[in-house]
């Protein structure tokens, strides 16, 4: 028997109404409320909340935020551009244990910057930018979790390799040593309604099952990061292993989410 579809809305309608964190306990109220409805989206599907990887975005956000985000508790953050992440990283220092993950698109003159710091990138989607991050981090001597970053919606206007041409995109990735394949990312379409949101994350996860069963040696595929603060739970209730949550957290942006997103991963 099939399992039905929920039907979970999307919460994009919501910019602009996210209270702002400004303080810790506003921050551990936000965090226990994600945290919360990523339990309560885990539970309609039978999965495990302890499978589903929670990524704080501070894209847009102070430093000072950042600091109360690492008060209490968050330890990796995602960053959508690479010099606003650069900067954090070089002014919080004094944090131990704080690391980065970049989510939004790179140019490959920007690589060296990424292997300079981050700890992982989620938008590898091409061969040039895979061999500039590689090369720079060998130069480093270090090594970086990446997701390979998939077109679902067949947008235009975002980045992301088209489905089909994942397959060989993958054959080519054991050649850099220095990166390891995690899994998969997308960005869904920015819409209300949500069964067109939910075809991409479908997309997306039959997109991995197809490819894990005969990936190359060393491609891991099991993680899928999928889903931010107006659709995470639809994300997760289709399989999403990481959510990147901003606003939910943070609070509003003053822009629009397609002013940040135009062509890019939060």
């Amino acid at each position: 028997m099939t399992t039905p579809t929920p039907a979970t809305p999307t919460r994009h309608d919501r910019h602009g109404r996210y209270p702002q964190a400004l303080t810790e306990a506003d921050l551990r109220r936000h965090l226990d409320e994600v945290q919360a409805r990523i339990a309560a989206a885990c539970r309609r599907v039978g999965r495990d909340p302890a499978e589903v990887r929670l990524l704080p975005v501070s894209k847009t956000q102070p430093v000072e935020r950042v600091r109360l985000a690492h008060a209490v508790g968050c330890r990796l953050l995602g960053e959508n551009k690479v010099q606003e992440a650069l900067g954090k990283w070089e002014r919080t220092q004094d944090l131990a244990g704080l690391r980065w993950s970049v989510i939004g698109h790179l140019q490959t003159n920007k690589a060296k910057l990424v292997a300079r710091f981050a700890s992982e990138f989620q938008a590898l989607d091409s061969l040039r930018v895979a061999e500039a991050l590689d090369r720079r981090l060998q130069l480093e001597g270090r090594s970086l979790d990446v997701f390979v970053q998939v077109n679902t919606s067949g947008e235009a206007s975002k980045y992301g390799l088209a489905p089909d041409e994942v397959p060989a995109f993958l054959r080519a990735l054991p050649a850099f040593a220095a990166l390891r394949v995690r899994g998969l990312m997308t960005l869904a379409l920015l819409s209300s309604e949500a069964q067109r949101v939910r075809r991409c994350f479908v997309l997306l996860r039959e997109l991995r099952d197809r490819l894990r069963q005969d990936a190359p040696a060393g491609i891991d595929l099991e993680a899928l990061s999928m889903g931010m603060s107006g659709d995470f739970e639809i994300a997760i209730e289709e399989g999403a292993t990481v959510v990147r949550v901003g606003q939910a957290i943070f609070g509003a942006r003053a822009l629009p989410d397609n002013h940040y997103w135009p062509a890019a991963g939060g």
